[in-house]
């Protein structure tokens, strides 16, 4: 079965009105990633749905850091972690996130402090409840590897377009976290490090995504779950193995990740 483990079906519905239909269509296992009361609850409605159909639709939620450069951001924080930690106590939600550090920008960069406080606070209900991590990385490796400590104790760490090289991801693994590093149309992108570690990362290590709608192929206004097939293709010629055996071997990656 195709794998999604990072996407956006609330904001891919709207430039993208047939994504379900697709989504149904091709078979695709999603984690459902969502960062506001109002997407969760499209996503929630959603899964409701897809559980009656063959291709199942988990769910994450969590403070995506380029939301804390947003004007009304301290007036929602406080709630919206205290809606992380419900959904987390009510089973509602597989993962935690996407969370984490982006500093690419002085936008963002001012927004450090609270990225960390935000991102502390997303750790400590993900080792509370059992729930693996979707990390959103961007200029920030060096925030990463301070934290191995607590990343350890996490059931695991998803890295979603992971942003490292080979080096660091296999540092990583060997810091003791159970990490995960997904792979989407960056690989088509002429992303050195990432087809590298796309190429040479263990196989029990790699996951696909599309982070629908906002990982385009070039020259294509968004992305979605159609991209998979070219996604694991262009993966499997990385690595000169089958298509076919490597969309088993992701599904698995899948479930051991989030399920």
């Amino acid at each position: 079965m195709l794998t999604d483990v990072h996407c956006h079906p609330f904001d891919l519905i709207r430039v993208f009105p047939e994504a379900e239909t697709e989504r149904k269509h091709l078979n695709v296992k999603i984690l459902a990633s969502a960062y506001s009361l109002e997407d969760f609850s499209y996503n929630e409605n959603l899964a409701k749905t897809a559980f009656k159909e063959d291709a199942p639709i988990f769910l994450s939620f969590g403070i995506h850091p380029q939301y804390l450069s947003k004007k009304d951001a301290e007036l929602n924080l406080k709630d919206l972690l205290n809606l992380t930690d419900t959904y987390a106590s009510e089973k509602k939600i597989k993962a935690i996130g996407e969370c984490g550090f982006d500093l690419y920008g002085e936008e963002y960069k001012e927004t450090e402090e609270r990225q960390e406080m935000v991102f502390n606070a997303h750790l400590e209900t993900a080792i509370k409840f059992g729930l693996p991590v979707i990390l959103h990385v961007r200029r920030a490796m060096h925030k990463i590897f301070p934290l191995a400590k607590q990343l350890s104790k996490c059931k695991a760490v998803v890295f979603h377009t992971w942003p490292g090289t080979y080096d660091e991801a296999i540092s990583l693994l060997n810091h003791g976290i159970n990490a995960y590093f997904s792979f989407g149309n960056i690989i088509m992108l002429n992303h050195k490090k990432a087809i590298k570690s796309c190429s040479l990362l263990p196989l029990d290590r790699l996951l696909t995504e599309t982070d629908a709608p906002y990982a385009p192929k070039r020259g294509e206004e968004h992305s979605s779950y159609r991209d998979l097939p070219l996604i694991l293709e262009t993966m499997a010629k990385l690595r000169s193995e089958n298509a076919k055996e490597l969309e088993t071997q992701t599904e698995t990656n899948f479930n051991n990740a989030i399920l």
